[in-house]
């Protein structure tokens, strides 16, 4: 079995080096490409404002972070969940770059890059020159978004999740082989139950069929 954790994060703004931060971080286990229903979820204190423009993009304000952990506090418990396993994102480097600005801040090394496994990256190899946002490759693959009103790390990981399936094959693949093992078996059982009933044609459709066949030239059935 292949574990890989897909996550998400939410923040302050878009850019750490001038001082945002992670306000939320979900991740989701993956064993051979699928969610295992295992999961991990933090809403942190940034320890600064989050402005309204962010807000509008997610939802979260001031208010649903006041008390709430420090990165600091989660962070063992996150990199516990992420072990030492491939690490799947959509836009994976903006994710990467504000996990890695947190760790530098609690002075323990940053993500190892070679983890990284981008659906953005992913998408547009399979659909250049498309819109391969998460809306609208959830549109694509015609996975419901009605909960989707605002971005939430914890419901974009499982959206995620189902276009990282889709992106990758994996549930046709499981379902080729559960479907091939079941026709087999299915196969099997009915060949072994047939009883044979030999079919013998009607003396006048031999004859149609032998003038047909005369009309051939070097037809293969009198070879």
């Amino acid at each position: 079995m292949t574990r890989s954790v897909l996550f998400d994060t939410e923040t302050t703004g878009f850019d750490p080096l001038t001082g945002d931060r992670v306000i939320e971080i979900a991740a989701i286990e993956l064993i051979n490409d699928l969610p295992t229903g295992e999961v991990f979820h933090a809403l942190i204190d940034p320890e600064r404002d989050i402005p309204a423009e962010s807000t509008r993009v997610h939802g979260i304000t001031s208010a649903h972070v006041a008390g709430k952990p420090k990165f600091a506090d989660v962070a063992e418990a996150m990199l516990a969940f992420f072990g030492d396993a491939p690490l799947v994102a959509h836009n994976a480097p903006f994710d990467f770059g504000f996990i890695d600005a947190e760790l530098a801040r609690i002075k323990r090394p940053a993500l190892d890059r070679a983890r990284m496994i981008d659906t953005l990256v992913l998408a547009k190899a399979k659909f250049p020159g498309m819109p391969n946002s998460l809306d609208a490759l959830c549109r694509r693959f015609e996975i419901d978004l009605s909960a989707r009103t605002t971005h939430n790390a914890l419901l974009d990981c499982k959206l995620l999740a189902e276009v990282y399936v889709e992106l990758t094959g994996g549930r046709q693949r499981g379902l080729v082989l559960e479907s091939e093992q079941s026709l087999s078996f299915a196969q099997y059982t009915r060949d072994a139950e047939r009883t044979p009933r030999p079919i013998v044609p009607a003396e006048d459709a031999l004859a149609a069929h032998a003038a047909f066949v005369a009309r051939l030239k070097d037809p293969v059935w009198n070879s």
